[in-house]
């Protein structure tokens, strides 16, 4: 998406300038607002935030939003998408900075998930695959799954996802990010090299042969995070020499031998609550976003808690939502003028209204996902 430059006025805000500016606003518009803000926020934009979570909890805290005729999204674009199909539309969704969103979810694309359901169609019973998609795509990739009888997931939902897709058929499109459909698979009891195969939407069939498909019970998009295929079994190794006694905490984002080398895996939320329960003096390396791993850092400071990677990793299209933006679009709503408004096309809408409600019922994993 395309994002004008910010106005000359805005630009220059010193952070004190900005941050009473947005408070300022708020106190103008008062219930008529909300502010969402995702946990891989900056501090100065989370600071001001009503509701901070991951994908989960915020497509939870949109759906339950009703009083607010504006609702800010600080976060990325599939989850304003998500936050304007989840409400009615007298309410109404910004996005600060509409260029702010998710390479994830690029790598998957209507026109290539259609042209993979196609091609599957041909070699195997397309009635037994349900697809799932990751919530970290976009809203038309919603609603394919919606049309199809599948569900969204989030990290936090993916093994009772996959579960409740295979009550309904034999095989699982699991779109876009491989490592998720991977490492939740293989901590269900399926075996990565048996039962899964990867689809690679630039080759026919995805680069596999029919008789591999016909036998896989995943279909793995070949897509992935930015930031978390950033962190290397190599880091794990390093942790441990470096830390003794180090647990290793990650996302189920990263690559599947880290996963292995983990003590702990699980989503952002779990990730919290496990650094938030830990015992004092104990040592956590963790594999996920850096304005996250520094936030727990500083909430925790009777234990020592770094990034697996120490060259960090800040997720940069979520760093895109500025301070400034923030201050922009809420100075324009008291103005009286919606910017930056996320609206998602009745087409589009209703099909992937039906496949995120599915991802709310089935709610969060209870299990944790603690690596043996």
């Amino acid at each position: 998406m395309y994002q004008a430059p910010l106005p000359p006025e805005y630009a220059a805000l010193t952070d004190e300038q900005a941050f009473e500016r947005i408070q300022n606003a708020k106190r103008t518009l008062g219930e008529r607002l909300v502010i969402l803000g995702h946990h891989y926020q900056r501090d100065e934009v989370i600071k001001h935030a009503d509701f901070t979570g991951d994908s989960y909890k915020l497509a939870q805290n949109a759906a339950a939003t009703k009083q607010a005729e504006f609702i800010v999204f600080c976060g990325v674009h599939f989850m304003a998408e998500s936050a304007d199909i989840l409400t009615p539309p007298r309410q109404k969704v910004i996005l600060p900075n509409l260029a702010a969103g998710c390479s994830m979810a690029d790598m998957a694309n209507h026109f290539q998930v259609r042209s993979c359901w196609k091609q599957l169609s041909e070699v195997t019973d397309t009635s037994q695959i349900v697809p799932v998609t990751y919530i970290n795509s976009a809203a038309n990739l919603k609603a394919f799954v919606g049309e199809h009888g599948g569900t969204v997931c989030t990290s936090t939902n993916a093994p009772q996802a996959l579960e409740w897709a295979f009550k309904k058929g034999s095989k699982v499109l699991f779109f876009p990010d491989q490592h998720l459909g991977r490492n939740t698979g293989i901590k269900m009891g399926y075996d990565h090299e048996r039962d899964m195969v990867l689809w690679d939407p630039f080759k026919p069939l995805g680069g596999n042969t029919p008789e591999r498909i016909r036998e896989a019970t995943f279909i793995l998009w070949k897509g992935h995070c930015s930031v978390h295929g950033r962190f290397k079994l190599e880091q794990v190794m390093n942790a441990r020499r470096d830390h003794p006694g180090v647990n290793i905490l990650v996302h189920p984002e990263v690559p599947m031998d880290v996963a292995d080398a983990s003590d702990f895996m699980g989503s952002t939320e779990y990730i919290i609550n496990t650094i938030e329960g830990a015992k004092p003096g104990t040592k956590w390396a963790v594999a996920t976003e850096i304005n996250l791993v520094s936030r727990l850092a500083h909430n925790n400071s009777d234990k020592e808690v770094f990034c697996l990677d120490p060259q960090i990793c800040p997720c940069s299209t979520m760093y895109r939502i500025h301070p400034s933006f923030l201050c922009w679009v809420l100075e324009e709503l008291v103005a009286g003028r919606v910017m930056n408004h996320v609206v998602v096309p009745d087409e589009v809408r209703a099909p992937a209204l039906k496949a995120l409600e599915q991802m709310l019922a089935l709610g969060p994993t209870k299990q944790t996902l603690a690596v043996d």
